[in-house]
C-alpha cells in the first residue's frame, strides 16, 4: 500500500509544481502566448484536485484539526485558482481566434490579469500546504 501512496503523492506534487510554475512564469511574462498553455495547466490542476482528494482521504478522513483547517484554506484558495482560469484565461482564449487587433489587446490584458490573480492564489495554496504540518 505504500507504493500507492508514493505515486499519489508524486502525481499531486508534479502537477502541482507544473500548474503552479506556469501560472506564475505567464503572471510574470503576459508576451508568452497564455492560451497555449491553458488547457495543461487546467488538466494539471484537475490531476491537482483528483489526487489532493485521494491524499485527504488516506491521510485525513473525518478529522478536521488545526492542521486540516490549513489545508482546506489551500484548497479553498486552489478552487479559486482553477476557477479565475477558466473564466478569465480560458475564455478570453477561446475568443482570441477571431479578434480584431484592439479586441486581442484587451483580452490579452485579461488573461494577464487572470493569471496573476490565480498565481497568488497558488501561492496562498504552496504556503498553507507546506506549513500546515506546524500549525
Amino acid at each position: 500500500m505504500q507504493y500507492v501512496y508514493i505515486v499519489i503523492i508524486g502525481l499531486h506534487v508534479m502537477a502541482g509544481v507544473f500548474w503552479a510554475g506556469t501560472t506564475v512564469t505567464l503572471a510574470r511574462d503576459p508576451e508568452i502566448k497564455a492560451e497555449r498553455f491553458i488547457q495543461p495547466q487546467m488538466g494539471a490542476s484537475g490531476m491537482v484536485f483528483l489526487t489532493g482528494a485521494l491524499l485527504w482521504y488516506f491521510f485525513h478522513g473525518a478529522y478536521f484539526g488545526s492542521m486540516e483547517m490549513v489545508l482546506a484554506l489551500g484548497i479553498v484558495a486552489a478552487f479559486a485558482a482553477a476557477g479565475v482560469l477558466g473564466a478569465m484565461v480560458a475564455g478570453s482564449s477561446r475568443r482570441l481566434a477571431g479578434a480584431d487587433a484592439a479586441t486581442e489587446i484587451h483580452l490579452r490584458a485579461r488573461m494577464a490579469r487572470g493569471e496573476r490573480i490565480s498565481a497568488w492564489l497558488l501561492v496562498v495554496t504552496v504556503l498553507c500546504m507546506a506549513t500546515a504540518r506546524m500549525i
